[in-house]
């Protein structure tokens, strides 16, 4: 099924515009390791020149930034600002003045007395950001402890991959612990962060229209997609490790998959929350042995073309002779629990797909009886479509009247509310919210140990599968939403991948 234009627009029924309560942000340190890389120039701290043009942060927080590289301050600087989006000139020398450069070697105890030397009072918030591979974060929080920099207001935020498989992720999580109490980790997935993924609680527990038909009773089946028409953008040596499974299934859609399953929690609050998101992936059915065959499907991109433009295969994307490594994955997955028995969730991710998007789509059961005539036509689901990128909003598929006074008609019809248009306000990116969060201490929207370990205890099945009863992935062009066989695993159940043009 595509996607419907010309529709209306739900109109907010209370003003928007008004003036916003912020929690205030405390004094902060914010350290950031891996300053000199990919994600600290594309996303961090971006994020944090944004959060100074809109003056959030408080006037004594420092960005200290390290990196192997032999740079001063200055140079770092003009490095980082020379790729930044301006957002005026008195933001950019604020934030100037924020940074400080240190190189340290994060496995050289030596660099770290070096920030002994700036980080002087404990009782100043002090974030450490690991935007490094996942083998230095032991090794950084072990330094940090030996040069006396962990005190009670100190936080530490991991990126993903935390590990490649269970065990390696107890590794990881079992050293950082021995550093950082369960409370003082933050386990970063930024789609939490989007507006879209926050309104999807606000969605199911603030309006009885959709609390109440949220179960096996009214929902048909529940799909959720994150396509990606980018290859693997220099991420080729760590991509081909880790496949689109562990990279995207594992952590953002399997997050997006609790959010819609979980019960409603107690309280919105960091332990309320994830505590019903555990008790969902408890509840994942186990894709085990040759299960795989049916339920998922992997494959890899070869060369084809994308909005006209030719795109290589995926072995000339990361410069290798041979490759089994998948690029695309879709899963069929079942909840078996009193409120999803019998609702399959449709997984879907891949690169070089012919879209960026990610969206969630939740269709409805048909209606029971029709009292329409057979030529006024057919009466398509009820769908929600919840946007998470681009242009976050909701979208509401119906049924309507055509108009006019001859033959009653039917047709679908649907009613859209965008975020920034509803608004009128900017939509903050994934890490200028989380960011924030960290340096106010509210870990409501970040991963708890158990949730990660629970979600490698549900993959890691389908990657031993695989590598029995699927070696070889299938392959699909780019351009294409993936190969055929994707289509028949939803297709065998009487139903169709809903696809944005």
């Amino acid at each position: 099924m595509t996607s419907h234009s010309g529709a209306a627009v739900l109109a907010p029924t209370a003003p928007f515009g008004l003036p916003r309560r912020r929690t205030p942000v405390p004094d902060f340190d914010f350290v950031l390791f891996g300053a000199t890389g990919d994600l600290a120039a594309r996303k961090l701290l971006p994020a944090l020149l944004q959060r100074e043009a809109e003056q959030v942060l408080p006037s004594r927080g420092r960005i200290i930034c390290t990196g192997q590289q032999p740079l001063s301050t200055e140079e770092f600087a003009d490095r980082v600002l020379s790729g930044l989006k301006n957002p005026g000139d008195s933001a950019l020398e604020r934030f100037r003045a924020r940074l400080c450069y240190v190189p340290v070697d994060a496995r050289d105890p030596q660099g770290f007395t070096h920030l002994a030397e700036l980080l002087t009072d404990p009782q100043t918030v002090r974030v450490f950001y690991l935007a490094t591979a996942p083998a230095l974060f032991a090794p950084i929080c072990t330094n940090l402890a030996a040069a006396g920099l962990v005190s009670p207001h100190s936080r530490v935020v991991l990126e993903k991959p935390i590990g490649h498989d269970l065990d390696s992720s107890r590794v990881i999580n079992d050293a950082v612990g021995s550093v950082f109490t369960e409370a003082q980790i933050y386990r970063i997935d930024h789609y939490l962060g989007k507006e879209t993924v926050q309104n999807l609680m606000v969605l199911r527990f603030a309006n009885p229209l959709f609390e109440r038909p949220w179960s096996a009773a009214d929902i048909d089946h529940v799909q959720i997609t994150c396509s990606e028409s980018l290859g693997v953008e220099g991420r080729g040596a760590y991509y081909d490790r880790a496949g689109a499974l562990r990279d995207m299934v594992q952590n953002h859609l399997v997050q997006l998959l609790c959010l819609v399953a979980m019960e409603p929690p107690s309280a919105f609050d960091k332990d309320s929350v994830r505590d019903e998101k555990l008790k969902v992936l408890k509840a994942v059915r186990p894709i085990t042995g040759e299960r795989v065959r049916t339920t998922t499907v992997r494959a890899q991109y070869v060369a084809g073309a994308i909005d006209g433009a030719p795109v290589p295969d995926y072995l000339s994307d990361i410069g290798a002779s041979t490759s089994d490594t998948e690029t695309f994955v879709a899963i069929k997955a079942e909840i078996d629990n009193w409120r999803w028995s019998g609702v399959p969730f449709y997984l879907r991710t891949g690169k070089r797909l012919p879209s960026q998007s990610s969206e969630i789509i939740i269709t409805f059961r048909q209606v029971r009886h029709c009292i329409f005539p057979a030529d006024a036509g057919p009466i398509g689901p009820n769908q929600l479509v919840i946007r998470l990128q681009p242009d976050e909003g909701i979208s509401q598929l119906t049924t309507m009247k055509a108009p006019g006074s001859g033959r009653l008609a039917l047709i679908p019809a649907s009613l859209q509310l965008s975020f920034r248009d509803t608004s009128g306000a900017r939509i903050p990116e994934a890490y200028e919210r989380l960011i924030t969060d960290v340096i106010r201490g509210d870990a409501t929207l970040f991963m708890r140990r158990d949730e990660v370990e629970a979600s490698w205890h549900w993959i890691e099945p389908i990657l031993d599968g695989w590598r029995t009863h699927m070696p070889r992935p299938q392959r699909y062009a780019a351009g294409s939403w993936g190969p055929v066989a994707a289509i028949g695993l939803i297709e065998r159940d009487g139903r169709s991948w809903y696809e944005t043009v």
